[in-house]
């Protein structure tokens, strides 16, 4: 049996507007796919860090996590710089999970207007 290590997963997705509402439903999309598309539980995941683009200011995706489970996870939100042509209104998180999967198996998750971010990876 292989033993289960660290692995960095990652994932993005956009809002439609800055709305605490909808970088919550963004959020909690992102990190439910996130989850099942690497057959992850709860007890898998170590730690969250989540960017937004500089134009989402008015709530922190790490709220949303904790509407979906994620209340007793270590979450920390931050802001990307300021690139200009960037993608706007976009929501990046950095996933720190364990898992026997090898880093080439691992399934990076890019929903809504970000997929255009790593149009390289399979769905």
């Amino acid at each position: 049996m292989t033993s289960a290590l660290i692995r960095g997963l990652r994932g993005a997705t956009t809002c439609a507007a800055d709305a605490p509402k909808l970088i919550a439903e963004a959020t909690q999309e992102l990190l439910r796919a996130m989850m099942a598309r690497n057959g992850l539980d709860h007890d898998d995941v170590v730690s969250v860090l989540f960017t937004t683009s500089p134009d989402l200011t008015s709530a922190f995706p790490a709220t949303g996590a904790r509407g979906v489970g994620f209340g007793d996870v270590p979450l920390l939100c931050a802001s990307e710089i300021n690139v200009p042509g960037a993608m706007p209104r976009c929501v990046r998180v950095l996933m720190h999970v364990y898992t026997t999967r090898a880093r080439e198996d691992l399934r990076h998750v890019y929903l809504r207007g970000a997929q255009t971010l790593r149009d390289d990876l399979p769905e």
